[in-house]
């Protein structure tokens, strides 16, 4: 696992109060500095520079000042469950960005105070790692924390997306869910909260690519759904490889492409637009539904937000003709 930059602006440098008033700063040359937009303000007494904190989304902005609370804090303290996703690069999608997360080593019981949730728990050997200099929960870890702090849906993106990197393995997430937590003699599906996990460790799959799949795949599940098959190859009579399409029920003769601008982005060959890679799809699902006779379903973004009447698409499709006459 490759670590993260030093020109990562989730790295850049904190300036606490404390050290800039030790280095001849003062509170009215602070001020200045913010007004100017020569610094940022990560939270109370920390600041960046504003071109690095810019450079950031809501994410990184989390990370960010998960950096400042641990600098600051009394404690030894580790960047855990959402405030850890930006320095995996995992997706934060469908989480709440305004709290740090940070987890006690001592095990002295949490607390949230001041938009940081404090965790307590054992920490075994292998649960954190050090992502360029801050010490992070490992991607195994992490998998399962997210469950505890987020919906199920937001929780199986990041799931997906840690397991379709190889940054952990269904047997790893396993594997830790089980052990003890010798404190409270239970293991972590007595944590608070991992009712999710059981579900999301039942419904993750490597094989999914993205969090517009990841939910695809979910609004699936939740509206009672056939589970499709992701990633699936289509072949002619001759066994020739005609594409890979998101989704099929091969036994339905239904495939369901996800339409997002990241895919189209991700497809795009050296001097291609990105209406030559759209049509280029376009051909491609001709030649699946010509190849085959299969039906296909497109689905973009807007279409996730109105789950019900897409649940109601994508069902009205795999009906047989003969059945929904």
């Amino acid at each position: 696992m490759d670590d993260i930059t030093p020109l990562d602006p989730l790295l850049t440098p904190i300036h606490l109060r404390k050290q800039l008033i030790d280095a001849g700063w003062s509170d009215r040359g602070i001020a200045r500095a913010l007004a100017r937009g020569d610094l940022a303000k990560v939270r109370w007494g920390a600041y960046a520079t504003k071109a690095a904190y810019d450079a950031l989304d809501d994410g990184g902005h989390n990370g960010l000042r998960a950096r400042a609370v641990v600098a600051q804090a009394g404690t030894d303290l580790v960047v855990s469950h959402v405030s850890a996703l930006p320095f995996w690069g995992a997706p934060t999608w469908g989480f709440a960005l305004d709290t740090v997360h940070v987890t006690r080593r001592d095990r002295k019981a949490g607390r949230r105070e001041a938009g940081v949730q404090q965790h307590r728990g054992r920490l075994l050997p292998g649960d954190t790692v050090s992502r360029g200099g801050v010490v992070v929960s490992s991607p195994t870890r992490l998998a399962i924390e997210v469950t505890t702090t987020g919906r199920t849906e937001a929780a199986l993106c990041v799931v997906n997306d840690l397991l379709h990197r190889k940054l952990t393995t269904r047997k790893e997430l396993e594997t830790r869910y089980l052990a003890l937590d010798d404190e409270v003699d239970a293991p972590m599906d007595h944590w608070p909260g991992t009712l999710t996990a059981n579900i999301v460790l039942r419904l993750c799959d490597a094989r999914l690519e993205s969090v517009g799949e990841s939910r695809l795949f979910h609004l699936c599940w939740v509206h009672g759904l056939p589970l499709p098959i992701p990633q699936y190859e289509v072949r002619d009579r001759h066994g020739r490889l005609i594409a890979r399409v998101d989704f099929a029920w091969p036994e339905l003769g239904v495939f369901m492409e996800f339409d997002g601008k990241i895919k189209y982005t991700k497809l795009l060959k050296p001097g291609e637009s990105i209406t030559e890679v759209v049509l280029r799809e376009k051909r491609r699902e001709q030649e699946v539904c010509e190849a085959t006779g299969w039906r296909g379903i497109r689905v973009d973004w807007p279409d996730l937000e109105r789950a019900q009447a897409t649940a109601q698409r994508i069902a009205q499709v795999l009906t047989p003709p003969s059945l929904s006459a």
